[in-house]
């Protein structure tokens, strides 16, 4: 099963922002195929006049995935992506990669022969496969007692699929990061709205929260196969007592139990601790269900790797990757 992590027109939402292309690496082999989408930067520093590139994954989740394998035959298929991803990488001028597994595919496990493993923390999300009534099963107690307290205020929601404008959202979104001094890399501008609506408007579900036919809160999320997944969301701080946030999620279960969806994801928090509170908060919606999410630093070429960090000052064997895209430490 792919998602929409995987479709070429997500990953190139983010080739301004990563500053590189979106490529997928299609590998063919007797027994099995595997894509990898990925997005290739340059790197600043030339070694001997020469330019040379590494990878990430966009925002999100990724890394290689197998698309056709029958079980026996995986590890030899994957194998071969290696050898094969390898001399692609010789060819490209590709130093390094990073990957952020997919947590609900489980593609870190089809390749850990082939990349180290490194497990990041759980993601969450709401199971609507397994139970009759999600609200009841993965919403806590509180959150429950919050949602039908703010419908019974007055509180109304509507969904929105394929949206035509992503006005109100849009005022919300950014109003929220405003008011939480998010970081640049959470701050999408309009011309990565305008794409997404451009390219991955059939995958787009728009929740509204309105109270007194105001709109104070509005959720973009993706709904793609069998997946929700929540991407971002905005709201109005003067109502923050009526739970827009709870309700927005309340309206996505509904949607997606009735459209015969399996999942609602919400991702992780901001660390890897359990104590975590913005995991803590997204657990209240999903109080069975949790994911390990794996990560993996990939050298490809370790020869000019070390002549990159050697070439800006850095040690190698930093806590950032890559390493030489870090400030160098200046002795005094």
């Amino acid at each position: 099963m792919k998602d929409i992590y995987f479709e070429k027109n997500y990953g190139r939402l983010y080739e301004k922002i990563e500053n590189g292309v979106c490529e997928v690496f299609k590998f063919q082999h007797p027994f099995g195929k595997i894509e990898h989408l990925f997005i290739k930067r340059p790197i600043s520093v030339n070694i001997n006049e020469e330019t040379f590139y590494d990878i990430t994954t966009p925002y999100g989740y990724g890394g290689p995935c197998i698309t056709d394998c029958e079980e026996e035959h995986k590890s030899e298929v994957v194998q071969a992506f290696q050898y094969a991803f390898e001399e692609y990488c010789f060819k490209e001028n590709i130093v390094s990669e990073f990957v952020r597994f997919h947590p609900l595919l489980t593609n870190a496990q089809d390749f850990k022969s082939c990349y180290e493993l490194t497990f990041r923390r759980f993601t969450t999300g709401t199971n609507l496969k397994d139970f009759e009534d999600p609200i009841k099963s993965e919403f806590s107690r509180s959150k429950q007692k919050s949602i039908q307290k703010a419908l019974k205020a007055g509180v109304e929601f509507r969904v929105i699929v394929n949206p035509s404008d992503l006005k109100n959202f849009k005022r919300l979104y950014h109003e929220t990061m405003k008011r939480r001094d998010a970081a640049s890399v959470y701050y999408f501008d309009d011309e990565y709205f305008s794409g997404l609506l451009q390219s991955l408007k059939e995958y787009t579900l728009i929740v509204e929260v309105i109270y007194e036919g105001k709109v104070i809160a509005s959720g973009l999320n993706f709904a793609y196969g069998k997946f929700i997944h929540i991407h971002l969301s905005g709201t109005l701080q003067e109502y923050q007592h009526l739970s827009s946030a709870f309700v927005m999620r309340y309206a996505l279960v509904l949607w997606g139990k009735e459209h015969g969806m399996e999942l609602i994801h919400e991702g992780g928090g901001i660390t890897g601790r359990l104590d975590d509170p913005l995991y803590l908060f997204k657990k209240q919606f999903g109080k069975n269900t949790e994911f390990p999410f794996y990560v993996s630093n990939k050298i490809w070429n370790p020869k000019v790797y070390d002549a990159l960090c050697e070439a800006v000052g850095v040690d190698k064997v930093g806590t950032s990757f890559p390493a030489y895209r870090s400030t160098p430490v200046k002795v005094i």
